[in-house]
């Protein structure tokens, strides 16, 4: 399947980078140096992945100025970048169930109302909840 949406997403955050980047981003790191600090990344492959999910619209930059330095951007979530935060999710659940037995999660993500665990789930557009061993079905389109 050429140009399947699983190809083109893997093109834009299909390396660890990408989505540590979105991920740290969520958090709150906004600026380069925040940025390299926690995810490790040398700054050229920083810079390439920060230019990378700009183009593909899930960052945009805006600028700031410290007192005495020059102008610099930071990073933030587009719309399109914040819809990928349920994905990111699911990934976490998916690491924790089959990969880390009884290591803990780096992150959890909660509900900022309650502090309930958030966790990705499968919904369908009527709103009942979606059993994946059961009543799943994939279509294919061409």
């Amino acid at each position: 399947m050429r140009n399947c949406i699983a190809e083109v997403l893997a093109s834009v955050v299909g390396d660890r980078w990408a989505l540590l980047i979105v991920r740290d981003t969520a958090l709150g790191l906004r600026r380069f140096d925040q940025l390299q600090a926690s995810t490790g990344a040398p700054r050229q492959v920083l810079s390439d992945r920060l230019h990378r999910l700009t183009e593909a619209g899930l960052l945009a930059t805006r600028p700031y100025r410290r007192p005495g330095q020059r102008s610099r951007h930071e990073y933030v979530l587009t719309e399109a970048g914040i819809d990928l935060l349920p994905v990111l999710s699911a990934l976490s659940d998916w690491g924790e169930r089959h990969l880390a037995e009884g290591a803990l999660p780096e992150i959890v993500y909660r509900h900022s109302s309650c502090g309930g665990r958030v966790t990705a789930t499968l919904q369908c557009e009527c709103g009942e909840r979606i059993d994946p061993h059961g009543r799943l079905i994939a279509e294919v389109r061409s």
